[in-house]
């Protein structure tokens, strides 16, 4: 579709942000995107972590095309399609033995929700009314749903819906970078135990994490033993363990879940009760979510009093939607693309970390980190003393808008340092970039950075 487009101020249509003019992408390829004024973006955060094949791949436009010709629609109460089940069994070989049970859903919020409401029908129909508390990590982010939102740790969001939102269990979540600000307990799993513990143990549903952190704490890694720790406990206590792989799962770090970089002692996989998964399985296409269950727990749910989950979305198991990430995930397993995930990762990592070492805008690179094609840097006022930059000052919209206006996008976050203050930008370009873009990646970001800090030099007290 071409064509001049009218400008925000005069369209029907309304988006997150209101404040600005937004260019009008009109063609997309590979890595790259157009707008209608044949500018050509760099997208090195994937839009928002999702296009994890590139834009504009024509065999997935072919199967949701042929799908729509064949079914285009069915409701999940009534009937099941050819396009679910095939998925469903895609991902059962890849999830770990007995989690296989998945349920498709639009968005990652959605997904969350239901895993959620999952985990309470299943201790309610065991006999255990009394498990309703959910357990979650700061920073941290599951979706903004209002139960997601609940679990998430978002204090700019949650402020504005507080009096809607349900009483969910924080605890700190692992965070290298600023391990000095946080308990000993947060980095080994123990925060979890001593949280059941103050609760109680017959009090608790679930227990839900990222993996790997996404943009709420930078692609953060926790320690090895992290999760073996979280999986002992929550078996000790009966509580279901929520692995949130939106953002992380289909490859994004390497492997096809971030939980597989992490084993127990003896080596052994550590294994979540359920999975959540978003993004990469759609890679954009489609809207399309999931959340994966241990086929124990979706026994309990069948034999139970309601014959079912008590969730339903009009737009669960849709064909096309399933059809779309079949299509993505059939094309990164022809393609390898998780395994060059992790071997390219390793040069955009490289890259990544050159930007602290030299060059204007050197100075507010705090911290560089991640895995796979997930990386964040993050942005300090003071790289000895890891000093934030104060929130007024918003360094990371600055650096994205100063990186926009050069044809590369990314993605911020804030408020991850202290709940308000904290800045970095999120770098999780599509798996297929080639070395050669990954270079130009790395040098557009140097040169936004040497123009975000010159415009902070220029403004009186902003340090």
């Amino acid at each position: 579709m071409t064509g001049s487009v009218r400008p925000s101020s005069a369209r029907h249509v309304f988006y997150r942000k209101l404040d600005r003019e937004l260019p009008t992408i009109v063609r997309a390829e590979g890595v790259y995107l157009y707008d209608d004024a044949g500018r050509r973006y760099l997208d090195a955060c994937g839009g928002a972590m999702v296009a994890c094949i590139g834009h504009g791949v024509p065999e997935i436009a072919a199967a949701m095309a042929e799908q729509a010709r064949a079914v285009d629609y069915v409701n999940g109460t009534a009937f099941t399609n050819l396009a679910a089940e095939r998925l469903a069994d895609f991902l059962a070989t890849k999830t770990p033995a007995g989690v296989d049970r998945a349920y498709f859903l639009c968005s990652g919020s959605e997904a969350v929700e239901a895993a959620l409401k999952l985990a309470r029908q299943y201790h309610v129909e065991r006999g255990e009314p009394e498990r309703r508390v959910i357990i979650a990590r700061s920073p941290g982010y599951h979706g903004n749903t209002l139960l997601a939102l609940s679990a998430s740790a978002r204090d700019h969001y949650r402020a504005l819906y507080a009096p809607w939102l349900v009483d969910v269990r924080m605890i700190a979540a692992p965070y290298p970078y600023r391990s000095e600000s946080v308990s000993s307990a947060a980095m080994t799993g123990d925060a979890l135990e001593a949280a059941i513990g103050e609760i109680g143990p017959k009090n608790i549903a679930a227990f839900i994490a990222e993996p790997i952190g996404g943009s709420s704490t930078g692609a953060s890694l926790p320690p090895p033993g992290y999760y073996a720790r979280i999986r002992e406990i929550c078996d000790r206590h009966g509580v279901l363990f929520v692995a949130d792989e939106i953002l992380t799962g289909a490859g994004r770090t390497g492997t096809y879940f971030a939980l597989e970089h992490f084993r127990d002692a003896r080596g052994a996989a550590i294994v979540p009760d359920i999975i959540t998964l978003g993004k990469g399985l759609n890679g954009g296409y489609a809207p399309l979510s999931a959340l994966i269950a241990r086929r124990s727990i979706v026994d309990v749910i069948a034999a139970g009093r309601y014959g079912g989950l008590m969730h339903a979305q009009t737009y669960s198991h849709h064909p096309v939607a399933c059809a779309a990430a079949l299509a993505v995930q059939q094309y990164i397993e022809r393609h390898e693309l998780v395994a060059r995930a992790r071997v390219l990762g390793e040069r955009l990592h490289l890259r990544l970390r050159s930007l602290a070492a030299d060059g204007d805008g050197a100075e507010l690179v705090g911290d560089v980190r991640g895995i796979g094609m997930l990386a964040a840097v993050e942005l300090v006022a003071d790289r000895a003393t890891k000093r934030p930059f104060q929130r007024e000052l918003k360094v990371a919209e600055a650096l994205v808008m100063r990186a926009q206006e050069r044809g590369l996008i990314l993605w911020p976050n804030v408020g991850h340092a202290d709940g308000r203050n904290g800045d970095l930008v999120m770098v999780a370009p599509p798996f297929t970039i080639s070395p050669e873009q990954i270079d130009e990646l790395a040098e557009s970001l140097r040169s936004s950075l040497a123009d975000a800090a010159a415009r902070m030099h220029a403004r009186p007290g902003s340090r």
